[in-house]
């Protein structure tokens, strides 16, 4: 068994073969072309993309752990077409047109994965089965109703976004209390870290090089200093998400956010023949507090949901990926949903930190005058979105005449995160509306009008 086995279902179910030989820091200063910081799916993608486009690239990628130890290797599974982000709030950055561009470039993107994994052969469990989002009470279903009207008003059909009556909703998920739902074909479940495994591999065989165990302490200009040498190259990605605060000058640029999982043992045919989900769509349902499961491969739920408090100052630690209260909370909703789990056992229990900008945007730049590019802050959207963000700075930084680098998260800019107490007090009041939203519909079949309108202040929508 692998020493980072117990890191999440994900990492505890690959093989010797999947997680492959360990690899070397970085023994001594180097030059490269292009120098990516983080090896996780923004860095991985770049990396592919960057050898797609210019195989003679000379390619490094620094890790401070093992390839898909954050986010990349431990997240809900979800490749789907979410953004952090609203499309109103695109548009008032851009236009309606330009948000329709970027949300079509996302419904793309979960298709580009797939033909990518089925072209290199990354066996990641790669299932295009959509996304589920059922409403368990008449004021779930109406709130789903506006939004895919909403989404209409955009451009977008049924064909993209539809909304499901209560016998669509059941045949597919057969939850508790499913009165409809609504349904969007553009996303796919996945296990996350195969697919970080399967691109590192990928990326090797093209010729990048990736360094573990090589903590960054500082990026700068063409310029990338570890405690094991400095790495000089024409251009620096950062692709560090939530664990960006670590980095000299960058405490406040990134929050990380918690996310928490659970995952059942293996559960029997006849549950699932009752249960559904048999193209495997991920899930969730309409209450304010983000819940996420997928059916996994081998007939698990694997479920998750935030709830988690944010740490003062932006410290991540081993201890916050387990919070007892949480992960019972997560197990309850889940019995909840599904009571023929019964006492089914929860083999895994586990977490880790997505990155959050200040006012809730993902973005993907390039200074071609300092070489600096970044990507990230998608805020547990990330599996889908990296890709994107993978394709668009491969094409900024070789210059590619391309549609993708007008997009208008392109060069979008965030604000910093307020320092501490206000950072602290902030993002945590994100956590505790939504909870109470939920419990105010629950309790009095009412919505909890302010705490929505606090909601979508605090969230930039």
């Amino acid at each position: 068994m692998h020493e980072l086995s117990n890191l999440s279902l994900w990492h505890a179910t690959m093989s010797a073969d999947e997680w492959g030989p360990g690899r070397t820091a970085l023994g001594s200063d180097l030059d490269v072309d292009v120098a990516i910081v983080g090896a996780g799916y923004t860095g991985l993608w770049t990396a592919y993309y960057l050898l797609q486009r210019d195989p003679t690239l000379r390619v490094a990628i620094l890790e401070a752990n093992v390839v898909g130890f954050g986010a990349s290797g431990r997240n809900g599974g979800w490749c789907s077409a979410l953004l952090p982000m609203s499309l109103d709030a695109i548009a008032a950055h851009s236009s309606r047109t330009q948000a329709t561009r970027l949300q079509t470039a996302m419904h793309e993107t979960v298709a580009e994965v797939g033909r990518v994994v089925a072209v290199e052969g990354i066996d990641c469990h790669f299932a295009h089965g959509g996304y589920l989002n059922l409403s368990r009470n008449p004021l779930q279903l109406q709130r789903e109703r506006d939004h895919i009207a909403h989404l209409h008003s955009y451009g977008f059909t049924d064909d993209d976004y539809r909304v499901l009556s209560q016998a669509e909703a059941e045949a597919m998920c057969a939850a508790t209390n499913v009165v409809g739902g609504g349904f969007t074909p553009h996303c796919a479940a996945i296990h996350p870290a195969r697919l970080a495994r399967g691109l590192a591999r990928t990326v090797e065989r093209l010729g990048a090089t990736i360094y573990e165990h090589t903590p960054v302490v500082e990026i700068s200009p063409r310029k990338v200093r570890t405690h094991l040498g400095t790495v000089g190259a024409d251009v620096v990605v950062r692709a560090t998400e939530a664990f960006t605060p670590s980095l000299a000058g960058m405490g406040r640029d990134i929050a990380p956010i918690y996310s928490l999982m659970i995952a059942t043992e293996p559960l029997p045919a006849e549950f699932w023949e009752a249960t559904g989900l048999r193209e495997r769509a991920t899930f969730n349902d309409g209450r304010h507090m983000i819940i996420y499961g997928q059916r996994t491969a081998d007939d698990r739920f694997a479920f998750g949901g935030r709830g988690a408090w944010y740490h003062w100052g932006s410290t991540i630690k081993p201890q916050y990926d387990r919070d007892e209260r949480v992960h019972r909370l997560i197990h309850d909703a889940l019995r909840e949903m599904f009571p023929g789990i019964g006492d089914a056992a929860i083999t895994h229990r586990w977490g880790g930190p997505v990155g959050a900008a200040r006012d809730w945007w993902c973005q993907a730049q390039y200074d071609r005058s300092t070489g600096l590019a970044s990507a990230g802050g998608y805020v547990g959207d990330g599996v889908g979105t990296t890709n994107l963000s993978g394709r668009t700075l491969a094409d900024l930084i070789t210059g590619a005449d391309s549609e993708l680098t007008t997009l208008p998260w392109v060069g979008h800019r965030s604000r910093r995160w307020e320092p501490e107490p206000f950072r602290f007090v902030g993002i945590n009041a994100t956590t505790a509306l939504p909870i109470g939203a939920d419990r105010h519909e629950e309790h009095k079949g009412t919505r909890s009008k302010w705490r929505e309108a606090a909601m979508s202040r605090l969230l930039g929508h």
